[in-house]
C-alpha cells in the first residue's frame, strides 16, 4: 500500500491517464496499419541453425495473447548440439486492447523462477548502434533456462515496458501506428552452464536479427 503512495506510483497513473487522454484523441484519425507476409514464411535457416519444429500455440494461449500473427520454432545447431526457441508475435495494432504481454510476467505464471534479470547490448548487423535486450536466467525444478527479448517496433528496438508504452503513444501521434512486436529466444541450460546458453543466445540474436528486421515492418 505504501507503493500507492509513492511518488512513483503518481507519476505511473498521471502516465497511464495521459496515454488515454492521447488514444482517445487520435482514434479518429484513421490509424496505419502495415501488412506483412505470414510470419510462417519466416527463413528455416539462420546461419548453422535449421528449423526442426514448428510448435502451435494452444487456443487458451492464442486467445489471451491476440496477437495477429505468431511464431514459434525450434531450432538446432547439429554441429554444436545445441537448440533453442524462437517466439515472434506481431501486433498490427495495440488500439483496441491488444498488445504484447511480458515475459516476465508470464514466466512466473508458468511455474519458471528467476534467477538473474539484466539488459545486455548486443552488437547486430545493419544496425547504427548496439541494442538493448532483456535476459532472464529462470528456473523450473532442476531446469533452466536463458531467456532473450525485446519489444521491435517502428524501427527501433526497445527492452523496457515503461519506453514501449512511450513510444507507442509518440509514433500514435507522430505516424499514426500503434503496430509492435515481441521477438523472444529461450535457450535451455545444459549441465548448469549458463553462461555457454547465454553466449549461445546472444550469438543467435546477431545471427537472426537481420531476417527479423527484414521480416517486420519499419
Amino acid at each position: 500500500m505504501e507503493f500507492l503512495n509513492s511518488k512513483y506510483a503518481r507519476v505511473l497513473t498521471i502516465f497511464l491517464l495521459m496515454q488515454a487522454v492521447v488514444f482517445y484523441a487520435v482514434a479518429r484519425r484513421q490509424e496505419k496499419t502495415p501488412n506483412i507476409g505470414p510470419l510462417s514464411g519466416f527463413p528455416t535457416t539462420v546461419a548453422n541453425w535449421t528449423m526442426i519444429q514448428d510448435l502451435p500455440l494452444e487456443k487458451e494461449v492464442q486467445q489471451v495473447l491476440r496477437a495477429d500473427d505468431t511464431m514459434n520454432r525450434r531450432y538446432v545447431d547439429q554441429t554444436a548440439g545445441q537448440d533453442l526457441f524462437l517466439f515472434i508475435a506481431f501486433f498490427k495494432t495495440q488500439r483496441t486492447g491488444q498488445s504484447p504481454h511480458s515475459p516476465k510476467n508470464c514466466l512466473p505464471g508458468s511455474g519458471w523462477e528467476q534467477i538473474t534479470a539484466d539488459r545486455p547490448l548486443v552488437n547486430v548487423p545493419d544496425w547504427p548502434r548496439p541494442i538493448q535486450i532483456n535476459r532472464y536466467v529462470v528456473e523450473h525444478g532442476v531446469e533452466k533456462s536463458v531467456v532473450l527479448y525485446w519489444y521491435q517496433s517502428h524501427n527501433r528496438v526497445i527492452a523496457s515496458e515503461y519506453a514501449a508504452k512511450f513510444w507507442l503513444v509518440a509514433d500514435a501521434i507522430r505516424y499514426r501506428r500503434s503496430d509492435t512486436a515481441l521477438v523472444k529466444i529461450v535457450v535451455p541450460v545444459r549441465n548448469d552452464d549458463i553462461e555457454t546458453a547465454t553466449k549461445t543466445g546472444l550469438t543467435f540474436t546477431k545471427q537472426v536479427f537481420p531476417d527479423v528486421v527484414k521480416h517486420l515492418p519499419l
